[in-house]
């Protein structure tokens, strides 16, 4: 094997572990290489196997900065755009574009940090998609020097009372021995509500979410694990924790959604998306004369 051969797997070898490594968000900048760098052939070689990739010109923004976005996709669709989402640390979308591609597969765009959207510190990820859902990838970028948000605590316009939680925009009420109440969020993709709590003794913790909060409870975990100590009542659940016990999360059958009326806006979004895909696959295959 020569040198050529043993370079070329070293540097897909490198590719695969990055993948694997970071495997949920592929952060690709890499804005100090050269175009002989190990690293940039190593990306290279990534962005071959991926359907789209993108990064950011840096991993860490003030609220009133730019965001460059450059990206590439492997297999060019002509006419199909690339869709930009960005979530903000409220769990919110607070941006959609849409950006052309050019022939190359290369596309480049910016959004700016300043305005009260992106007014709250936190990590905020950008997802692209490209012509289908399998064709996505995300990254993430850190906001500072802004509002420290609390929103499993705190959320603008909603006041809950002392013994409730305040959850996307609805209060829940809780009672709570052995331990306090830090927070709470959902995890949508598990159809979730997660507590966040501090437990200085063996405790035991009710919760009665509305059904638009959680509905359909039906396993709960404590730290990760599957817990068996708990009483389900219709929407009325009660955990018994342990001391030391810092998560506890009640999977049921539907979960508010991290978002509300923009959701028709990502709807029309992708049916557009869908829309140009279609033509496009049907003007592929219509006989020419």
């Amino acid at each position: 094997m020569n040198n050529r051969i043993t370079f070329a797997l070293l540097v897909v070898l490198t590719a695969v572990g990055t993948l694997t490594v970071s495997s949920a968000y592929a952060e690709l900048a890499c804005p100090d290489c050269g175009p002989d760098d190990p690293r940039m052939i190593a990306k290279q070689l990534l962005l071959e196997d991926l359907p789209i990739s993108f990064w950011t010109d840096k991993s860490t923004y003030d609220h009133n900065d730019s965001i460059i976005v450059e990206g590439r996709v492997a297999n060019v669709n002509p006419g199909v755009p690339v869709t930009l989402t960005v979530m903000s640390s409220l769990n919110s979308i607070i941006s959609i574009d849409q950006v052309s591609v050019d022939d190359m597969g290369n596309f480049r765009t910016s959004f700016s940090t300043a305005g009260d959207l992106w007014k709250y510190d936190g990590t905020y990820y950008i997802k692209a998609n490209y012509g289908s859902a399998e064709k996505n990838n995300k990254v993430l970028v850190e906001l500072v020097n802004g509002i420290n948000a609390r929103p499993d605590i705190e959320q603008p316009g909603i006041t809950c009372g002392k013994s409730e939680l305040s959850v996307l925009g609805n209060c829940v009420p809780y009672s709570i021995s052995g331990g306090t109440v830090n927070g709470a969020k959902v995890n949508t993709n598990d159809n979730s509500l997660i507590v966040m709590i501090s437990a200085n003794e063996d405790g035991t913790i009710t919760l009665n979410p509305s059904k638009n909060v959680l509905d359909g409870a039906f396993m709960v975990l404590v730290d990760g694990e599957e817990w068996d100590d708990v009483e389900i009542d219709g929407n009325q659940i009660t955990v018994m924790f342990l001391a030391g016990a810092e998560e506890i999360e009640i999977i049921g059958t539907h979960v508010i959604p991290e978002f509300g009326a923009i959701a028709a806006l990502i709807l029309a979004v992708a049916i557009i998306s869908i829309i140009a895909v279609s033509a496009k696959s049907r003007l592929s295959i219509m006989p020419r004369y």
